[in-house]
């Protein structure tokens, strides 16, 4: 009976300041500050704004990398997303009105993002950091060549079949990874802080959900993936996004050959291990977001009524749950918390498929409200759909006073109750134990239940028959759902 339901669990993401903090500190556009900040008027650039080869030394030098063999590619690389991201402006030589020939070159100045790095608000350093990603993850999914002068022809064009390059395949298949991480990442089953083995990954995006054993032609494809990730994830993590272990070098067999997927009883974490940071699951949020995809954040919902609150929390995991529950509570504090109550009772009302649910986070939010709620609780007493739930909250607090309920209305809660759980897709045993206690309860529970006003009372008895593991039970509930399906019909 479940309605439709977020794609992805919500994520706790770090603070706009944390994040800017981490923004920051990320080896690339550390760089590409750093760069931007020594650029001056004897800086020069090419026709596509790159540093002039002859300036590579001395902003190598400047990033204390003189003395690393690939110096000058890191400067050049940190230079190109100083300009990708506005901390540096340049002007082409082909725009210069001095500019004559074909080695003419351009000048730099700082950019209006470079004052924002330092004077800017966390949202502004963000900004920058995320068109840093979509730079870096343009970059990733770049084709690789050994000799560019390959792909020029006769007439001076680039010819981009050879390469055999399709950039909107790359970038999907990039997406997928990192989409995948995101969720093995936020799983209750999944690594948590551990990080995720490449094989893994890869074969994630590879092998079909309904493949048993790969076959031989999978398993290369898998070794492909991999090797194609791990060049992916070099470029990926001086941006900040992943922790990243390459793919061990000794596991490559010759120039041009792939490594082998692990066997069993192999050290996977040769094969490269890779792990979404803080900022990563910000910054793929927030690519999953423009794209349109539904990916919820635990704070979303703070600001919002009630009704949108047990809505959007209807299949969050229980902690994140409860977490949601309490920032939002919290903005209507002690003074507001009878206020609270009595909108989270008014929004827990209704007949539709996902108003069962609604009642049993409803209940699940009260667990956390003060005896401050008392007053608006016990208002809806006499509620044929809130008074069960009402005299729980009342009781667990030891309150005096609370009327005993209709044999009516326990009954419509126990169904209530299963309807819930039912929606909600949760443990079987525990669901079992719920069915079998409920339906224990009271003696001739089947014949009182198939007579409840409540919308869910068929599917609700046909799923008591399912469950219950006593089979004379089962068949009596399965007649009761009988007698429902009758009696709604005529």
């Amino acid at each position: 009976m479940s309605a439709e339901r977020p794609s992805l669990p919500p994520v706790r993401l770090h603070t706009e300041a944390e994040l800017a903090r981490d923004a920051l500190a990320a080896p690339l556009l550390a760089r590409a500050a750093r760069l931007a900040r020594w650029a001056g008027p004897e800086t020069r650039v090419g026709a596509g704004g790159e540093l002039v080869d002859a300036q590579l030394p001395a902003a190598a030098r400047h990033l204390g990398l003189a003395d690393d063999e690939d110096g000058a590619a890191s400067a050049s690389e940190a230079w190109r997303l100083a300009v990708d991201t506005g901390l540096v402006d340049v002007e082409d030589p082909q725009d210069a009105e001095e500019a004559e020939g074909d080695d003419a070159e351009g000048t730099a100045t700082a950019g209006e993002n470079l004052a924002l790095l330092t004077s800017g608000s966390p949202a502004d350093v963000l900004a920058i950091w995320l068109d840093g990603l979509e730079a870096v993850h343009a970059d990733a999914t770049a084709p690789a060549f050994d000799d560019f002068a390959d792909l020029i022809g006769e007439d001076g064009s680039v010819d981009f079949d050879a390469l055999d390059w399709d950039p909107e395949e790359e970038a999907d298949f990039l997406d997928g990874v990192l989409g995948n991480l995101y969720l093995l990442t936020l799983s209750e089953a999944g690594p948590a802080d551990a990080p995720v083995p490449l094989p893994a990954l890869a074969a994630s995006v590879v092998v079909p959900e309904d493949m048993g054993e790969p076959t031989d032609d999978i398993l290369e494809q898998v070794s492909e993936a991999m090797m194609r990730l791990d060049d992916q994830f070099r470029v990926l993590e001086p941006i900040g996004i992943v922790e990243y272990r390459p793919v061990d070098e000794t596991l490559l067999t010759g120039e041009g050959e792939d490594a082998a997927t692990p066997a069993d009883d192999e050290d996977v974490t040769r094969y490269g291990m890779v792990k979404l940071t803080p900022l990563g699951l910000y910054g793929i949020r927030e690519r999953m977001l423009e794209a349109g995809v539904d990916a919820p954040a635990v704070g979303d919902l703070t600001d919002k009524g009630a009704d949108a609150l047990l809505d959007g929390i209807a299949y969050y995991p229980e902690e994140a749950a409860r977490t949601e529950v309490g920032l939002w509570l919290g903005r209507h504090g002690a003074a507001g918390a009878e206020a609270a109550a009595a909108e989270l009772l008014g929004a827990a009302r209704g007949a539709d498929r996902r108003a069962p649910l609604r009642r049993l986070h409803c209940q699940q939010a009260l667990a956390l409200v003060g005896p401050e709620a008392e007053p608006a609780v016990r208002a809806v007493l006499g509620d044929p759909e809130l008074g069960g739930l009402a005299r729980v909250w009342l009781a667990e607090r030891g309150a005096a006073d609370v009327p005993a309920p209709p044999e009516s209305m326990i009954f419509w809660l126990a169904v209530d109750t299963i309807a819930a759980q039912l929606d909600a897709d949760g443990d079987l045993e525990e669901l079992q134990e719920l069915v079998e206690g409920l339906s224990g309860q009271h003696s001739g529970f089947f014949e009182e239940a198939w007579r409840v006003e409540h919308p869910a009372t068929e599917e609700v008895l046909e799923a008591v028959g399912r469950l219950h593991r006593d089979r004379k039970i089962a068949k009596d509930a399965r007649k009761a759902a009988f007698k429902a399906r009758s009696r709604a019909k005529g």
